[in-house]
């Protein structure tokens, strides 16, 4: 009788982590994604509050309605909800993405050791955060670090380092984005405060190359115009280990990934990253387009749009939409029930 019950224990031991398993495999069927989506976007639809980024004049004018959410998923699906096909500035999130190009190049530790990899707690445009620090370090994701990362892409002139930034591009969004090229006009005659910010990090000796050129690249590289769709299948490809879901093209090593998202686990949402992670848990990063990407790895990234943003320059029904994705689909990395 005695051994009759330990095998019944042992057999219910055995089947108890499988059942565990399937139980969080059912919450990622396609089914499952797209009925949250839904619930998500039914009920964040109609939130209010915040408003479109007025400091560039083209941003300021993107009708602030606009909504759309798109998954994709690590096998290659991509779902969408709502203006996904809208093409809005990709802003700060190309940051994520010349940070892979430069880390392809010149391997982690230069990042580390050359631009800096800690969280600053301040504004994305912060010149606080560069005198503060004493070795100058910034982070690849904040306005200063992203400049300094331009800098530090190798190649023989500006037309083969914007070719290199622009095939990348291509290969993590599955197809060529193109620049908007009014966006690029209006960035590059608003942005005296980055070339004040280049310049002081060249005076300390963290600035890798010609400065008006970086500048210039950076600024073209944040004029792209992404739809959420893109953003969801660039995101997808980090969180594939750097093979493109939908074309199966290896995009960037698969070493280099954990290394990216955790830049933006420190950094992405700028001065709210810490709460941001606090309640989900994710990688993330934001634009003051109004787009921000999460990414849950090994499974899927989710890219939500909307323009009107907080404070601290990140889309607040973006926000809200992936929290409550997150929690429904049990993807917070920080959460092992």
């Amino acid at each position: 009788m005695i051994n009759r019950i330990l095998f019944f224990l042992m057999g219910i031991s055995l089947l108890w982590p499988h059942c565990s398993y399937a139980q969080k495999n059912e919450l990622l069927t396609e089914k499952r994604i797209r009925e949250v989506m839904q619930q998500a976007y039914d009920r964040f639809k109609n939130t209010s509050g915040g408003a479109n980024a007025s400091y560039i004049p083209y941003l300021a004018d993107i009708d602030p309605k606009l909504y759309g959410i798109a998954v994709c998923t690590a096998d290659g699906k991509v779902l969408e909800l709502g203006d996904t096909k809208f093409e809005f500035g990709i802003e700060s999130i190309s940051k994520v993405f010349v940070l892979a190009l430069a880390m392809q190049q010149r391997g982690p530790q230069a990042i580390e050791d050359s631009i800096g990899v800690n969280a600053t707690g301040m504004p994305f445009n912060s010149v606080l955060a560069v005198e503060l620090d004493p070795q100058r370090a910034v982070n690849p994701l904040v306005n200063a670090g992203a400049m300094a990362t331009n800098s530090f892409v190798k190649a023989p002139g500006s037309a083969a380092k914007w070719t290199m930034i622009d095939d990348l591009i291509a290969r993590f969004a599955a197809r060529r984005l193109s620049v908007i090229q009014q966006l690029y006009a209006s960035e590059t005659a608003t942005n005296l405060h980055n070339r004040a910010i280049a310049w002081l990090l060249y005076s300390y000796g963290r600035f890798y190359g010609d400065i008006s050129e970086a500048v210039d690249l950076y600024t073209r590289a944040c004029s792209y115009g992404s739809s959420t769709r893109d953003l969801a299948i660039m995101a997808g490809t980090l969180a594939n280990k750097g093979l493109n879901p939908v074309t199966k093209e290896k995009v960037i090593e698969a070493g280099l990934c954990p290394r990216i998202l955790a830049t933006m686990m420190t950094e992405g949402l700028y001065d709210n990253t810490g709460s941001w992670v606090y309640h989900t848990g994710l990688p993330a990063k934001s634009g003051v387009g109004g787009g921000i990407i999460a990414v849950a790895p090994g499974k899927l990234a989710i890219a939500v749009f909307s323009p009107p943003l907080d404070k601290s320059g990140n889309s607040i029904k973006a926000q809200k939409t992936l929290e409550f994705m997150i929690d429904e689909l049990k993807l917070n990395l920080l959460d092992a029930r």
